[in-house]
């Protein structure tokens, strides 16, 4: 009885397994269809990007960032340079691709410099202390060696040590860590310029209200990002271009899921959720490329919405902001006093014409 009982419930268990890997099967394609794309698209490592218009409201500008306006305005975009920004492959340099990147801003470089200078040391000199404990103690207190086991329960000596070494490398790590939270919350200035990213599923978009400038960044597919003579996968079609060494108010938000917009070589990284502004701001110290992915899993193609960040010089990013049909703040102040002075000079001309038209008809 018993084992036809056991037989009848694992029968009924495989029957259950099967049920569930055939709902897995049928489930799977629905699932990739509703996303918009062939199943085999989502697995493919060269996946094309998302297009433009999954998700209202269109960008004023699509145009990609090597094509034709940008000419017209004066803009080239900027080339990458070979490990600046960007990840390093292993075979390249084996130890370098162990650590962080290069850092290219104050905030990052003050990061590198804590974990290279506290960190790394405390860890080390630690986990070797520990090892040396764990062989001592295993050498010296083994059965064959010490075949009556000491009796001690207490040591007033060690207890003391092993309470205030603790504490005092706690004090050391707390005061450089408690420096990097207060300057990475640091307020932007009330002149910093405005870039407000937004996470879809699966891109990203960027705008510049300060600018009146808007713009979709898919990636690149594995062809035309080698033959831009940039990494794949982190390659995109638009980048966020930004002035270099001013002040930079990153904005973060998400029009679906929770995304994150990371990019390690600058030290950034903020959460971007849907209903909430995240702000923080940024100097980026160098012109250059730079390069991060979302770093919060969004869905099934969360691996192929990187971010491209492009650092130029004040006049290259205007030259770039007028390619994109925007406006300056500067030349927008300029035109709304020209027009205010137009508009006050023709209220004082005709305030002087009815006053001549009252003279006239008091004579």
């Amino acid at each position: 009885m018993g084992q036809a009982f056991a037989r009848t419930k694992f029968g009924f268990l495989a029957l259950v397994a099967a049920l569930m890997a055939i709902g897995i099967a049928l489930g799977a394609p629905q699932a990739a269809f509703a996303q918009g794309g062939d199943p085999a698209e989502v697995r493919a490592p060269d996946i094309a990007p998302a297009s433009a218009d999954v998700i209202s409201p269109e960008p004023s500008t699509p145009a990609r960032a090597d094509e034709g306006p940008q000419a017209e305005g004066g803009y080239v975009p900027m080339a990458p340079t070979e490990g600046k920004g960007m990840p390093t492959a292993f075979e390249t340099d084996a130890l370098k691709s162990m650590t962080f990147q290069d850092q290219y801003s104050k905030d990052g470089e003050y990061a590198l410099w804590m974990h290279d200078v506290i960190l790394l040391p405390v860890i080390t000199v630690i986990s070797l202390f520990v090892l040396f404990l764990l062989l001592y103690t295993a050498t010296r207190y083994r059965r064959k060696a010490h075949p009556v086991p000491s009796k001690t329960t207490h040591n007033a000596l060690i207890e003391v040590i092993w309470t205030v070494v603790p504490v005092i490398i706690l004090v050391i790590i707390a005061v450089p860590s408690i420096t990097l939270l207060a300057r990475q919350y640091e307020t932007p200035p009330e002149d910093a310029i405005t870039v407000k990213a937004v996470g879809y599923q699966w891109y990203w978009g960027y705008e510049y209200p300060d600018h009146d400038v808007e713009i979709v960044s898919n990636m690149l597919d594995r062809e035309a990002a080698l033959a831009a003579g940039e990494p794949d996968q982190l390659a995109v079609d638009n980048r966020m271009v930004v002035p270099v060494g001013v002040p930079l108010r990153i904005q973060t938000t998400a029009a679906d899921v929770i995304h994150a917009f990371a990019v390690p070589a600058l030290w950034f990284k903020q959460d971007a959720v849907p209903g909430r502004l995240n702000e923080r701001m940024l100097v980026i110290d160098e012109p250059g490329v730079y390069y991060g992915q979302c770093s919060e899993l969004c869905g099934s193609r969360h691996a192929y919405m990187p971010i491209a960040v492009e650092a130029l010089p004040m006049d290259q990013f205007e030259a770039w902001v007028r390619s994109q049909g925007g406006t300056l703040p500067r030349e927008r102040a300029a035109a709304e006093a020209a027009e205010a002075a137009a508009a006050a000079s023709a209220a004082d001309a005709e305030a002087g014409d009815d006053e001549a038209a009252e003279t006239a008809d008091a004579a």
